[in-house]
């Protein structure tokens, strides 16, 4: 069955479930789908091990409370015979969803795996691939970011759904936007059929899991989760815009009560409908060939980023953009991790390479690569006088060798020094990959003058970028911006799309896969690009 998120197929499938009657002021469509039951979301799966995978369904029966699911496992999708299974309760405690974690299984083996209900009733069929164990020669990562539904549709979902050399996908966050529809989007800017539910921003529990629903009801989205499994981490929309440990750019707590609470809600919202375990953050090894580790880089410990409000304001500009630079900017004890994490990531970096594996893979949520707008950007025609504000403010924090995205690593130059350097002391082969920009890049990192690793960073799965803001040819945009960073190889700024990581013994690989349109169903790719690195050299070829 094909499904978009129009109403009407909202109103045939029936997504939303017993959380709907929580949130007030829903129209009587929202309403009448809370009494949906059965598998309403079909199935998902994630953290996946050589010898275990994560597995996640969302039943709701006739009557409410308590219902005992059970899992099977087989080595093909008419489940002739059953391989492992096991048994899961869940209830109104946790949205009806369900997650259980099956083990003993076959590694580097395409699992196939369906949750029945008591009354004999199946959820669709999933498959997912173990991990590799011993020896492996390839092993290729889908990398999605940044999933706006009101700005179009999840063509990159669909056309990884769809491969069939996947042997995992991998989302870096934003898999859902908190705000009220014609927000961002704004109303004229929104694709016909994708204004998402509920009608006001997310802020409560019920709000949260309400919005979940509605972007699990998308068919493609639900393909991909269908056909691999995904390592997924959050980024700020999943909770507010500019999240940090302490509050939120879109978060009023006069009108919108305690972030903490907030914040709580969203978290409790994502683990309940994503295929993820508890722990804030993990590692996954690939076999001798590479470790992946997924990291929070928002909610729970992020600093505040500083403000260039009060120094774009003052009567002389330039000497207060270098004392922030020189006293605010530069401060150490802001993080991007916490020194919790830190901790950990340098230990598991040399645990990685002491191992053997070839490749250590960060996934974060924000960009780690320097970036400041070049002084060609003060000519730039913008669509908005907003924009032109935005641009001409940009462009004078990077007169002073200031990032024009404080949210971004470059925001927090000593967390981003301390990140860096216990790849160096680790001697890691580092690849970053990472989202949040919505546009693509490519760079060499660097740390006290010495090669890091290099960034891979995806752009987005429909948000919109750069192009967005500036009306310029992307192409001029592109040049500019790679001859004003050093450490910038390449980047893309006005195509949406995902990325394909493909690791090997003896290199590297990255696709940036870019689709022709999100405004209308088309998988068609318009364009690619790709780079590549070898160990050792951590720099682009």
């Amino acid at each position: 069955m094909s499904l978009t998120i129009d109403r009407r197929d909202l109103l045939r499938i029936g997504v939303l479930g017993v959380s709907a009657l929580a949130v007030p002021g829903l129209n009587s469509v929202a309403l009448a789908l809370a009494s949906a039951t059965g598998f309403t979301h079909s199935v998902a799966s994630g953290e996946p091990a050589s010898d275990s995978l994560l597995l996640w369904t969302r039943y709701v029966p006739r009557e409410p409370g308590p219902v005992e699911l059970r899992v099977e496992l087989s080595d093909d999708p008419s489940f002739a015979r059953t391989t492992a299974g096991g048994a899961v309760i869940t209830g109104p405690w946790r949205d009806y969803t369900a997650k259980i974690v099956v083990s003993n299984l076959k590694p580097n083996h395409s699992h196939f795996y369906r949750f029945v209900a008591p009354d004999g009733s199946r959820s669709p069929v999933g498959r997912a691939k173990t991990l590799p164990d011993g020896v492996v020669q390839k092993f290729t990562a889908a990398v999605f970011s940044c999933s706006n539904l009101g700005f179009g549709w999840f063509n990159a979902y669909a056309h990884a759904a769809r491969r069939n050399d996947l042997d995992l996908a991998i989302h870096l966050g934003d898999y859902m936007y908190e705000y009220a529809p014609g927000t961002y989007p704004s109303l004229a800017e929104t694709v016909a059929g994708r204004i998402p539910e509920p009608h006001s921003e997310a802020v409560s529990l019920a709000d949260y899991r309400l919005r979940y629903a509605c972007y699990r009801a998308d068919a493609d989205l639900r393909a991909l989760h269908e056909r691999l499994a995904v390592i997924a981490q959050w980024d700020d929309h999943d909770a507010a815009n500019d999240a940090w440990e302490g509050g939120a750019q879109n978060h009023d707590p006069s009108t919108e009560g305690s972030w903490d609470t907030r914040r709580a809600a969203a978290i409790q919202a994502w683990h309940e409908w994503m295929p993820v375990s508890e722990q804030p953050w993990k590692s996954y090894d690939i076999a001798g060939l590479a470790t992946i580790f997924r990291t929070d880089t928002r909610l729970l410990a992020r600093s505040q980023r500083p403000s260039l409000a009060a120094a774009l304001q003052a009567e002389n500009p330039t000497a207060a953009l270098r004392d922030f630079r020189d006293r605010i900017w530069l401060d150490p004890a802001r993080t991007m991790m916490g020194s919790d994490q830190e901790n950990w990531l340098a230990h598991a970096l040399k645990s990685s390479v002491r191992s053997g594996r070839r490749w250590q893979i960060v996934c974060s949520g924000s960009v780690a690569g320097r970036t400041v707008t070049p002084p060609e950007a003060d000519g730039w025609s913008t669509r908005k006088q907003a924009d032109a504000d935005y641009l001409r403010r940009s462009w004078l924090a990077g007169r002073q060798g200031l990032p024009f995205l404080l949210d971004q690593w470059d925001g927090y130059p000593a967390a981003r020094s301390r990140l860096l350097r216990s790849a160096q002391e680790a001697d890691a082969n580092l690849i970053v990959v990472s989202g949040d920009s919505h546009n693509a890049w490519s760079f060499n990192l660097a740390e006290r003058g010495e090669a890091a690793g290099v960034e891979f960073a995806g752009q987005s799965v429909t948000s919109s970028g750069y192009e967005a803001l500036v009306a310029t040819d992307p192409a001029r945009v592109s040049a500019a911006m790679v001859r004003a960073n050093p450490e910038l190889v390449w980047c893309d700024t006005s195509r949406r799309g995902y990325m394909a990581l493909t690791l090997t013994p003896t290199r590297a690989y990255n696709e940036w896969l870019f689709l022709n349109s999100v405004q209308k169903r088309d998988l068609s790719i318009g364009n690619s690009h790709r780079a590549q690195v070898a160990p050792g050299r951590r720099r682009i070829a």
